[in-house]
């Protein structure tokens, strides 16, 4: 795992880690959480000397992590295992787990306890209470659509769902009514919600960076469709600058097929990881 400087693009660490997949950020306590689907743990290390601090047990293939800064609990999504496994992020020790009854993709917290998480193979969102770690509402997304990334406008209670059927679903946090349906590329990993453009953009496998703008109360539109990279499907984003980040490499042929990975993805030559710096133009 490298954190990288984004104001002098370099290089401050490297953390070992077993199959990373997200990262979850607790400023507040000056700590940071990954998850490792190689070895059902999360790592925590510290936010100023970037020092591992230890690891927790996860359930099967921990996927998606968030942070809830009302709890001070972080919450690691086990893709393997439908659950999610809570961490007391001060304590650093696991308190509990949440059966999920499907496949758990990208998560986002609201900031006022509460968390939403996409299931991709039951095109449901959940809304978890993190005081109770209970699921107290699960909506209905239309069949098939595959729920994968997910951001949110706590302001305003909008989620903001990247579908595998090549389209982005706006929905109200509040009573889960679908506000709005925009088309997006197709492989759609990543969403991010800017609050203050009052926009949302969604990263695509196929090479597509989608940019949705606000442009009334529940009005949506498509201001731009971006064209980035093939596979440059995750992404972060800086609200003060504008920049999205998005991971970037070349890619071999795929390794021969197992029972567990039937459709393995192509092989990431090495040395060819680099960060794709999207912005407006000026």
């Amino acid at each position: 795992m490298v954190v990288l400087d984004i104001k002098t693009d370099e290089i401050l660490a490297a953390m070992t880690a077993n199959g990373v997949h997200g990262i979850a950020l607790a400023p507040d306590l000056k700590r940071g959480f990954f998850s490792n689907g190689g070895d059902n743990t999360v790592t925590i290390f510290d936010l100023t000397h970037w020092k591992i601090l230890g690891t927790v047990p996860t359930g099967q293939g921990p996927d998606a992590i968030c942070y809830d800064p009302i709890t001070h609990r972080v919450f690691a999504f086990d893709g393997k295992s439908n659950t999610t496994t809570v961490i007391d992020a001060v304590e650093e020790k696991v308190v509990g787990e949440i059966p999920l009854e499907g496949r758990p993709e990208f998560a986002v917290a609201d900031g006022n306890g509460s968390l939403f998480n996409a299931l991709e193979d039951k095109s449901q969102i959940v809304k978890i209470n993190a005081r109770t770690m209970k699921i107290e509402k699960r909506w209905n997304l239309p069949p098939g659509c595959g729920p994968s990334g997910l951001a949110i406008d706590a302001k305003n209670q909008r989620l903001f769902i990247g579908c595998g059927n090549k389209t982005m679903i706006v929905l109200d946090a509040t009573d889960g009514k679908v506000v709005a349906t925009l088309p997006i590329g197709q492989g759609v990993d990543a969403c991010v919600f800017d609050p203050i453009g009052q926009r949302a953009f969604a990263s695509c496998g196929d090479g597509t960076m989608t940019v949705v703008q606000q442009t009334g109360r529940d009005t949506y539109s498509v201001a731009e469709m971006v064209t980035t990279q093939p596979r440059a499907r995750t992404m972060a984003f800086d609200p003060a600058t504008g920049l999205a980040y998005l991971p970037i490499a070349k890619f071999g042929p795929p390794p021969a097929p197992t029972p567990d990975h039937p459709k393995p993805r192509p092989s990431i030559l090495p040395n060819s990881l680099e960060i794709l710096v999207v912005g407006a133009k000026p």
